[in-house]
């Protein structure tokens, strides 16, 4: 009798082990669900897609440098960032911040922003997850050495503006906003310093997200007209300035950004 009481408690015991590790189980899946569904929430639709612009009636845009080779006028457009006093946002790749490390403190000391393009400037529609991953963490320790703490803002624009679903998954899961462009000055494409101008003023508006480059031909000397004119008009912010942090949705189809209610401090 003592013997098939002990089994039956030795089994008992058991069971119970079993229940409450699939409780645990359980638990951990609804909670990665959740935090899943909390920023697929933010889209209009099943499809994910980076920002594109966003909707403002402030007259507030934001000038985008990107950088991941080159630095021969970073030091001028710096100056010339100052001598506008506008704030602008950086998206480096890691091999730039590493090979660049007194630009780097100079860009932050400026008071402008440095935010993830990469490590290596990779195409991110040909990598698996965990290459996304060290692509993105790599960088995120480089840009948290220089600002000596963890932003709680974190962005990210894919190199070449390529994406695909698992890298916007993979970006959100790891807590960044993906960002694009809504206005593509095409300097990479080195058309000439007149049509860039030409082609910025006539297509700027409010919420708009200006993409150069820092090693393009004559940037320096472009952004010295585009600047002042669009000062006249439109007010310059950083990115994270520009988009909403709470309270939004991002159109699946056009990867506009807009408000769908004011929180208490009117963001």
């Amino acid at each position: 009798m003592t013997y098939f009481l002990n089994k039956s408690f030795q089994l008992f015991k058991t069971g119970l082990v079993y229940f409450f590790i699939i409780i645990f189980i359980l638990l951990l899946c609804n909670t990665s669900a959740d935090a899943e569904a909390d920023y697929l929430k933010e889209y209009t639709g099943s499809r994910l897609v980076p920002i594109y612009r966003v909707q403002r009636e402030d007259k507030k845009i934001t000038l985008t440098v990107d950088g991941a080779w080159g630095s021969n006028q970073t030091k001028a457009l710096l100056n010339l960032f100052e001598q506008e006093e506008i704030p602008v946002s950086f998206f480096f790749a890691g091999i730039w911040l590493k090979n660049n490390p007194e630009l780097v403190n100079k860009i932050i000391a400026s008071g402008h922003q440095i935010y993830n393009h990469s490590y290596s400037h990779p195409h991110f529609n040909t990598l698996n997850k965990s290459g996304i991953r060290e692509e993105l963490l790599r960088t995120e320790a480089i840009i948290n050495s220089y600002q000596g703490s963890q932003s709680e803002i974190k962005l990210f624009r894919p190199p070449y503006g390529e994406y695909n679903k698992l890298v916007i998954e993979t970006a959100r899961e790891m807590g960044y906003q993906v960002l694009q462009w809504s206005l593509d000055s095409h300097d990479w494409m080195n058309p000439g310093k007149e049509y860039i101008i030409q082609r910025v003023k006539d297509n700027i508006n409010s919420g708009d997200i200006l993409l150069f480059h820092n090693d393009s031909s004559n940037i320096v000397e472009i952004l010295s007209e585009i600047i002042p004119l669009l000062k006249k008009d439109f007010q310059f912010v950083k990115i994270e300035d520009l988009i909403y942090n709470n309270n939004y949705q991002i159109s699946s189809l056009t990867g506009l950004q807009y408000k769908i209610k004011d929180d208490a401090n009117g963001n």
